[in-house]
């Protein structure tokens, strides 16, 4: 098969279009011919040398992916699904590539109505948002929260979940036309952080209280700040280091005020722990996807070949929502 591989660690121009072996599913696992892919940052560091995929996954950059399944592992179960079915799914490496293998647990169905490049835009951001927002930092009803870079792939999809769950959401962004977008997909307000101190803002919209929870793809140098705009009992969870990984706070904070600073990475868990969120999805999320409730945000979809200047885009931050690879597959199982 054909995959966007990486020649050597460093800038976009290093991704080169190659042979590669095609995967074999294993116990548990379907293979999939893959039609599109997202591009997330992640990616971007894998490429620069800086996060290598974790043990056992395909070095083959690409976390989600959209597709049909070909073929089936051992022994799988398919839960549901059949052979020939459209599926996306959240992978740990190799959605870059015209086939690729995942896990039956974590393959979720194309929502009606969606194209396979729309369908691929959603595994990584919407595993994040549920496991970040709902499952750690436990944003229940009548709660608020603010996101850190509203018009990412990952700040679009948590507006538009938490909005359609009833919660008032508050976002950051880098200039007027991002900020607009957030609102329009239905941010209460957007904060144009270039021109606004985000802290004096959350505190006016919130009468002095704060908000209940934040979620943080910045840290640094913000992680002092977001503590003091924190409702008390308040959360803040980190999920990206942009700003770098040192921080100096108020402990005193966390005894006054019960507040808690926590983060992870989905990439690494086991496929147990992503089952659990793709069930959770499924049953609260893909009702809204299905009847339109919640739409795709796509900024602009690329040709496999043109992965480079996908990457590219990705570093430049001009984009709005997410950046897509489609991938038409020449090599057959």
């Amino acid at each position: 098969m054909q995959a966007v591989l990486i020649s050597t660690f460093g800038d976009a121009s290093v991704l080169q279009v190659g042979p590669r072996t095609l995967p074999v599913p294993g116990i548990g696992e379907v293979l999939i011919k893959v039609h599109a892919a997202g591009v997330n940052r992640l990616d971007i560091l894998q490429r620069q040398g800086k996060y290598p995929p974790p043990p056992g996954a395909s070095d083959i950059l690409g976390l989600d992916i959209a597709g049909e399944i070909v073929q089936a592992g051992p022994s799988t179960d398919l839960k549901g699904f059949k052979i020939g079915d459209r599926v996306c799914a959240l992978l740990p490496g190799g959605g870059y590539a015209e086939y690729c293998t995942a896990a039956i647990d974590v393959c979720l169905p194309v929502p009606k109505g969606w194209s396979m490049v729309e369908a691929a835009s959603l595994p990584e951001t919407y595993f994040t948002v549920w496991s970040n927002v709902f499952q750690r930092g436990k944003l229940t009803e009548g709660e608020t929260l603010l996101v850190q870079g509203g018009s990412s792939g990952i700040g679009v999809t948590a507006i538009q979940i938490a909005t359609q769950l009833g919660h008032t959401v508050w976002v950051t962004a880098g200039n007027a036309e991002k900020c607009q977008a957030c609102e329009a997909l239905g941010a209460n307000r957007a904060i144009n952080y270039r021109e606004e101190d985000f802290v004096a803002v959350v505190k006016e919209l919130s009468s002095g209280r704060g908000v209940d929870v934040i979620l943080d793809m910045v840290a640094g140098d913000y992680v002092s700040r977001e503590m003091n705009c924190l409702a008390d009992d308040g959360r803040l969870v980190i999920i990206a280091l942009q700003r770098g990984a040192s921080a100096q706070i108020d402990l005193s904070q966390f005894l006054r005020r019960r507040l808690t600073v926590t983060g992870s990475g989905l990439r690494s868990r086991d496929v147990s722990f992503k089952a659990q969120i793709a069930r959770e999805l499924r049953e609260k999320i893909w009702p809204l996807l299905d009847n339109g409730q919640i739409k795709p945000i796509i900024y602009k979809t690329f040709p496999m070949a043109q992965a480079s200047a996908a990457h590219e885009l990705m570093e430049s931050s001009e984009h709005i929502g997410k950046i897509m690879l489609e991938i038409v597959a020449t090599s057959k199982v």
